[in-house]
């Protein structure tokens, strides 16, 4: 694994920060109605992509996770302009403005999406996966689902499959402890999500996922393991959402307490503390990082704002049409 210096943790933190502060400005706009439809935010889960990122390839390998998919993009090197500007609906979005929250996609920089249906991501991981394998591209896809896209009947499809076919893919399972609204607790005979991957004697195991260090000593080996031709490996990254499941959940489901408790662990500011007691950083130095990270929220804000909508015929382009289609009678 790449060693985790100075400059890991100065990136860390920088990274961190502004994914936390780019959401928090996606969730004002939502309320003044600048973006529609369903919004879920990552606050609390941003050291996996940190931790991720470290230990990827960025030059060939591939990501691809559900619907909290905003800053992972950005992570993987799409200006995250363009991504604000998705969430409006503009033309200068990742998908012209027709993807919209959910269905964020890079196919340059080899982000597959942003899906809206729980679990549709998996299998599509594998695909990836399979197709690297197939065409020797030493290449990892790191598949990334939630808690209760683990209750779907296609993850144990594709892990099965997976396994069989040693597929070069890692299995992240970002477990924030609540399907939408409801615990893991009450969803399962029990809560050791990892332990679904000994029925496939396929690596598995539990991480720390509010440690960006742990997410990458944990992935580098997995990825390691893919890239050596040993197959899949199952991760559960146990992490916590500061927010709800979209900007729609009361959160009545869990107390004020609960959330203060994880916010002593808050990965941001684990980060910030570490840079503090080594004296990789002074207070002026985080006090400049805040101010730009600041500024580049606003960049984006501008950007998304200051953009177009699409043409309705953009629309019409994508949708698929057949002429003199037989099972529709003109005649009335």
């Amino acid at each position: 694994m790449k060693k985790i210096t100075k400059k890991t943790y100065l990136k860390w933190y920088e990274d961190m920060l502004f994914w936390r502060k780019f959401e928090d400005k996606l969730a004002q706009v939502y309320i003044q109605q600048k973006v529609r439809g369903f919004l879920h935010l990552y606050n609390g889960q941003e050291a996996i992509l940190a931790g991720a990122l470290h230990v990827m390839d960025l030059k060939k390998d591939k990501m691809i996770t559900a619907y909290r998919n905003h800053v992972q993009p950005i992570g993987m090197g799409v200006d995250p302009k363009r991504v604000m500007a998705e969430l409006y609906g503009k033309k200068t979005g990742t998908s012209q403005g027709l993807g919209g929250s959910m269905h964020i996609f890079s196919k340059e920089h080899r982000f597959f999406g942003g899906h809206g249906i729980v679990g549709g991501q998996i299998p599509l991981g594998a695909g990836l996966a399979f197709a690297d394998k197939y065409f020797n591209n030493n290449a990892v896809t790191l598949c990334f689902l939630g808690d209760g896209a683990a209750r779907q009947g296609s993850l144990h499809e594709t892990l099965n499959m997976a396994t069989n076919w040693n597929l070069p893919v890692v299995f992240c399972v970002e477990n924030n402890g609540y399907a939408m609204g409801t615990s893991v607790k009450r969803t399962s005979s029990h809560e050791d999500i990892w332990r679904l991957g000994l029925g496939y004697e396929m690596p598995c195991g539990p991480v720390d996922a509010m440690d960006p260090t742990k997410v990458a000593e944990a992935l580098d080996e997995a990825i390691t393991r893919a890239r050596a031709g040993k197959g899949p490996t199952f991760l559960d990254l146990k992490t916590y959402r500061y927010r709800g499941h979209s900007m729609s959940d009361a959160q009545k489901y869990r107390t004020k307490d609960e959330v203060e408790e994880y916010q002593k662990i808050d990965p941001i500011s684990k980060v910030k503390k570490i840079l503090l007691d080594k004296k990789y950083a002074t207070e002026d130095d985080i006090k400049k990082i805040d101010k730009s990270v600041k500024d580049k929220v606003s960049e984006c804000e501008k950007f998304a704002d200051e953009s177009d909508f699409p043409d309705k015929n953009v629309m019409y382009d994508v949708v698929y049409e057949q002429e003199d289609y037989p099972f529709i009678s003109h005649k009335l």
